[in-house]
């Protein structure tokens, strides 16, 4: 992908496919970025993918941590119910969702039962929400917590302190792997999105940069010289995320499944 993005459309078309470009210019870059606001989709993307993850952990790992070291009536049924989201595939609750969006009270010019307007459609909030939590984080921030022991809890209780604060002072600085690792897979899985985008908006300021490659294409052709380019743009962000926060990943993983 990144040797065809230099390629000019003569050379992407040519019958005998060839690796290396005949020269590696950027004007297939310069010439992309110039059709579309790409300045917008990129803030776009960037904003919905850092506004998500910052949630996302912080619910994930709230939910992890109440599953894990609280006892409450019905905690065990719960987490099990939570785990069944992995299951279910993103397109079977789409329409509920979307629904859901759509008839969400008191916004988008609906009244108090939801009905009139639009809700959250063509909006930041209607992309953010529905991807603010995840089953397999929240799985992840279990595993880890649990390896704790309980005396932990209780000489921190004895020490005055509150469940927040021991939350805050304690677990949250000892599962910074798992954090790195959430933040990960939250961001590639928020930037990477196409479906739920693609179905809730239809402005060209909300586009998203998944969405903003269908720019390059007609009905009659496709600008592949263009594709390629952007393509490469869009996946950068998250190859230099992985690249920074492997190591990380890695023990997130492996730590998290120690017990069970």
């Amino acid at each position: 992908m990144i040797l065809s993005s230099f390629k000019t459309m003569a050379e992407i078309q040519a019958p005998v496919f060839k690796i290396l470009p005949q020269s590696f210019s950027f004007n297939n870059y310069l010439e992309a970025m110039q059709q579309g606001n790409w300045a917008r989709y990129f803030a776009n993307s960037l904003s919905i993918t850092v506004i998500t993850v910052s949630l996302g952990l912080m619910t994930m790992s709230l939910a992890g941590y109440a599953f894990a070291r609280m006892n409450f009536k019905g905690r065990d049924v719960l987490f099990f119910f939570s785990l069944l989201g992995l299951m279910i595939p993103e397109q079977v609750i789409l329409v509920p969702v979307f629904l859901k969006i759509k008839e969400f009270p008191l916004f988008g010019g609906n009244d108090i039962w939801g009905v009139g307007g639009i809700g959250f459609l063509n909006s930041y909030l209607g992309l953010i929400i529905p991807q603010i939590a995840h089953p397999f984080g929240v799985f992840l921030f279990r595993q880890f917590f649990m390896q704790f022991p309980k005396a932990l809890d209780e000489a921190a209780k004895i020490d005055g302190s509150s469940r927040l604060r021991t939350f805050l002072m304690i677990y949250i600085p000892a599962c910074l792997p798992v954090f790195a690792t959430v933040a990960l897979l939250k961001s590639i899985s928020s930037w990477n999105q196409y479906t739920w985008p693609l179905v809730i908006t239809n402005a060209d300021n909300m586009r998203t940069v998944q969405l903003a490659l269908s720019i390059f294409k007609t009905e009659y052709a496709v600008q592949w010289n263009y594709i390629l380019p952007a393509t490469t743009l869009i996946a950068l962000p998250v190859l230099l995320l992985f690249f920074f926060l492997q190591k990380y990943y890695v023990q997130g993983i492996v730590t998290s499944g120690v017990k069970g």
